[in-house]
């Protein structure tokens, strides 16, 4: 396990309405005087108003200001070079690709990286990886955790439902990565660290309590994706976050099929697996039922010969990452649970 005085953690955090406009205030406190901003190839010119006019208002300069239209390792190595020597801080804001983007060309650059996500579709906004392709290929590389998180509530709440729901659909996959976690313990030996599996287990649960789409609602989904994001830090990998819901997912990706949102994918994915696991399933269906995500993948359902090839997959995608799809041949029981469960039969067709 990573020695806890390694440890990077935001210092700077502000989860609330109209923090966006307030970015140069932020900035200005911690004499990011020079900045560089990357932000999302389509964001509404209206959300950069808000950005560049409090940048503007507290003297911030903008050295550069880059549109970021793919999440490639390409894309990130190309603009490293382009980043001024005094520059004081990158920002990323808009989607997940620009963030990811952004977070990686700041880990190249060394310096701090500021994220200001306009969605909330999952948790990679403060992790200490960023999700690139490399020759067309989906990789995680080690990055660096964002020195600021600034999550304007209002945005993320005016961002289409399905970015929404994917953000839920990826906080319900933290119920199957811990116990994907802990069987990889009593199997195999895989160390647990305690403290990180309960942090990812609680933002679960805070949310669950309050499951409402508005701007508490937004609060608390944000807090709790960015919580996971600092679980993986404080435990040096991905097991708090990401367990068989997403190796099935990253399958699924592979086959190189229709696309759909990696939340709503790993949410379905993370429903499966915790029938196999025999624990949580009522709780994430019930949360589904709450939000509308099971209406919402009804509308565009998957094709269930991509799960059952995604799922033989699904175990060879890492190398030494025990999950339940390890322990035994998974593939007769999830046929069965596509093909009979209420919920899943109208998700997966075909």
């Amino acid at each position: 396990m990573l020695n806890r005085t390694q440890i990077s953690i935001p210092n700077l955090v502000r989860v609330k309405p109209g923090a966006a406009g307030r970015v140069g205030i932020y900035a200005r406190r911690h004499a990011f005087s020079e900045i560089v901003v990357l932000h999302s190839a389509d964001l509404h010119m209206d959300l950069m108003y808000q950005l560049c006019d409090g940048l503007r208002a507290e003297q911030i300069s903008v050295l550069h200001r880059w549109p970021v239209a793919e999440a490639s390792f390409e894309q990130a190595r190309a603009l490293f070079p382009q980043i001024p020597a005094r520059t004081r801080a990158i920002i990323g804001y808009g989607g997940g690709k620009a963030l990811d983007v952004a977070k990686y060309v700041a880990f190249l650059t060394r310096v701090p990286y500021l994220a200001v996500p306009t969605s909330l579709s999952n948790d990679g906004f403060c992790s200490p990886q960023s999700s690139l392709t490399l020759e067309g290929r989906r990789k995680s590389l080690p990055s660096a955790m964002p020195f600021g998180v600034v999550i304007d509530t209002e945005i993320c709440l005016a961002a289409p439902e399905i970015l929404w729901l994917a953000g839920v659909g990826d906080l319900v996959a933290k119920l199957t990565a811990v116990t994907d976690w802990k069987l990889a313990f009593n199997a195999v030996g895989t160390l647990v660290d305690d403290f990180a599996a309960l942090l990812s287990d609680a933002t679960v649960f805070q949310f669950i309590a309050r499951p409402l789409r508005d701007l508490e609602g937004v609060r608390l989904l944000g807090t709790s994706l960015m919580l996971n994001g600092i679980a993986m830090e404080v435990c040096g990998s991905s097991r708090p976050a990401s367990g068989s819901e997403h190796l099935i997912s990253h399958a699924l990706d592979s086959l190189g099929g229709k696309p759909h949102m990696h939340g709503l994918q790993v949410g379905v994915a993370a429903y499966l697996v915790s029938l196999l696991q025999g624990r949580n399933a009522d709780i994430i269906a019930n949360l589904f039922d709450t939000t509308g995500f099971w209406q919402m993948v009804e509308r565009d359902p998957f094709r269930r010969a991509d799960w059952l090839e995604a799922i033989r997959r699904a175990p060879g995608i890492k190398q030494d990452f025990y999950t339940v799809l390890s322990s035994r041949d998974c593939l007769p029981e999830a046929e069965e649970f596509l093909r009979t469960d209420a919920h899943l039969r109208k998700c997966v067709v075909g």
